[in-house]
């Protein structure tokens, strides 16, 4: 059978070590992740990752994820109309004399200054990937120093008429940012006999309502904003973000984030992307910690045979971006009210459906979660 490329959204529920558990199915058969994202959330977190394979082992690998322990859904998007998206920030070496030619080039792809220095300039290009790939191309006779790629995140699109999958996300759930409950809650995500998804009963705030959990306890470690402290924090925790080089190649992936897990380290957000260098990728990654067990885990990620640099950028100056795309309920009489809150944000809308509106948004997670807030009294179907 053909080997082609698959993309696959799996929906979980938070526990810990699940994303070492996800990426062991890929590792255990053989298979090398491309890239992978992931959409991170309090109690839930929606992976989109990218694999190559045949339509059949690929079914196998999908009865597997749906075996593992707290996995919802799990889809190959594949041979279904999709709204996919990735975003790029890439550094070049360019003298002043270069910028005219590297910004008409920025241009074309509509591309972001997002930091310049005297000899160097960094971008931001989101897209689909073939025009991360075109931009990455045409940029590279200035001069490229690095690249972090967050791989590619897809949603797919709703038919006219037919009937949205709601999965009922609430800003809430971030609780730097929101005063949160003491209840742990989570969205129930209900299925009909025939396996369709019920439609909502309720209009106020999320699609499905907020249910409290309080009979199970569970470990939060897929929480994009937890952890996010300040220097002052007594316990010494802060967040560190890092940068990762690794040798594309099945397997890996599953032993980088095997240290994390076995350490009892929670992994805040996680982007797997192609690096500067052909066979090499970049693992970015956000981590809660002291300076002290922070320095250990990189010292143990250097033990290992595939990687090749590791660095903790939390103490230097550093470009970071956000890429988030939103699928909110509304029909035609609400449509203009979303896209006006959109524009506020500078968000783009790239699909729209009879009862539904996508929209992609970059920047930090604060303005993420902005938009997310605002938009929550529509229904939010799908974040990622």
């Amino acid at each position: 059978m053909r080997v082609r490329r698959h993309t696959i959204s799996v929906f979980v529920g938070d526990e810990s070590g699940m994303i070492n558990r996800i990426a062991g199915v890929f590792a255990r058969r053989g298979y090398n992740i491309e890239s992978l994202a992931v959409g991170l959330n309090k109690d839930k977190a929606l992976f989109t990752i990218v694999v190559s394979g045949t339509d059949r082992v690929l079914k196998q690998v999908i009865e597997q994820l749906n075996k593992l322990v707290n996995v919802l859904n799990v889809e190959d998007l594949s041979k279904e109309p999709q709204v996919e998206r990735e975003l790029m920030l890439i550094k070049l070496n360019v003298e002043p004399d270069q910028r005219a030619d590297v910004m008409f080039v920025a241009n074309v792809f509509r591309a972001k200054v997002v930091d310049i220095s005297e000899n160097s300039l960094t971008l931001e290009v989101t897209g689909d990937p073939g025009k991360i790939v075109a931009a990455q191309r045409n940029l590279r006779k200035f001069g490229i120093e690095e690249i972090c790629r967050t791989g590619k995140i897809a949603l797919r699109r709703e038919k006219i008429g037919a009937t949205a999958r709601f999965w009922g996300f609430s800003a809430a759930s971030y609780p730097d940012l929101v005063e949160a409950s003491r209840k742990n809650p989570l969205t129930s995500v209900n299925k009909t006999v025939n396996g369709n998804f019920d439609q909502p009963s309720s209009a106020g705030g999320d699609v499905y309502p907020v249910e409290p959990y309080e009979s199970l306890s569970m470990n939060q470690v897929l929480d994009a904003h937890w952890g996010v402290l300040d220097d002052e924090d007594s316990n010494g925790l802060r967040s560190h973000t890092l940068s990762i080089l690794v040798n594309d190649c099945p397997g890996v992936l599953n032993i980088i984030t095997g240290v994390f897990a076995r350490r009892g380290y929670s992994i805040q957000s996680l982007a797997v992307g192609p690096a500067e260098k052909e066979g090499i990728s970049r693992i970015t990654t956000v981590v809660p910690g002291t300076d002290e067990s922070i320095e250990k885990l990189v010292q143990q990620l250097y033990k290992l045979i595939d990687v090749h640099k590791v660095d903790d950028l939390t103490d230097l100056p550093f470009a970071e971006r956000e890429l988030m795309v939103i699928k909110v309920s509304g029909n035609t009489a609400a449509r203009r009210e979303i896209l006006d809150i959109g524009n506020i944000f500078r968000a783009e809308c790239v699909d729209l459906s009879d009862h539904t509106v996508t929209l992609q948004l970059t920047g930090d997670l604060d303005k993420m979660v902005a938009l997310q807030r605002l938009l929550e009294p529509y229904g939010i179907c799908e974040p990622v």
